[in-house]
């Protein structure tokens, strides 16, 4: 089944690249609706879902889950730490999610290192979609009133997170070009721009 992998900086406008790339090739996007499907399997609501996935443990965070393990007599028990929503859970979910997308396809998958997953496979398109450091920052502003300086840094964590995701549970470099087989510029040919140049080359691949 095709796929098309949608990988994107924060603020890049890469999900509505996504959403306009599947309703044109009439494909199932899955973005929003695999943070739904990750909350609904593991019984826990999707604003967690959302604060959690596509980053990884903070050093405390980290810290607090070995004691927990090492020390179960003054920590949580190895039973109840499995009931709670870490990011290693939310990842093992999300890639049984992204395996059942491959089967059900054809597909738009959005981030969480799908481009990494399904890197070998033949029948993948890998997009990349980016911006200036401003354009990127702007998003932030025009969407949640931040401050320039706190627009930026809000966008450097955020990328910083995603690369760290990918490094952490795909060992890749989610910067590195050969990732991807295009990568788009949201802001100079802008959101439909970017996504008719992804549409033309997935029906020239696929047909």
């Amino acid at each position: 089944m095709p796929i098309v992998t949608i990988s994107r900086q924060y603020g890049s406008g890469g999900s509505e690249v996504a959403e306009r790339v599947a309703n044109a090739l009439g494909w199932h996007l899955y973005d929003n609706d695999m943070v739904n499907e990750v909350a609904r399997r593991l019984g826990i609501s999707t604003e967690e879902v959302s604060a959690r996935e596509e980053r990884v443990p903070s050093l405390p965070e980290r810290i607090a889950t070995a004691m927990a393990l090492g020390v179960p007599e003054v920590m949580p028990t190895v039973a109840d730490l499995s009931s709670e929503p870490s990011e290693e859970r939310i990842v093992e979910v999300t890639k049984r999610i992204i395996e059942e997308a491959v089967q059900a396809g054809p597909a738009v998958l959005v981030g969480r290192g799908a481009q990494c997953m399904l890197a070998a496979r033949a029948d993948a398109l890998h997009v990349f979609c980016y911006a200036p450091a401003e354009v990127l920052a702007s998003y932030v502003i025009s969407n949640f009133g931040a401050s320039p300086a706190e627009a930026h840094r809000i966008v450097a964590e955020k990328n910083h997170q995603r690369e760290q995701y990918v490094k952490r549970y795909w060992k890749r470099n989610w910067r590195d070009l050969s990732n991807y087989h295009l990568c788009v510029n949201t802001a100079w040919l802008g959101l439909d721009g970017a996504a008719e140049l992804v549409v033309q080359l997935a029906r020239e691949r696929f047909g």
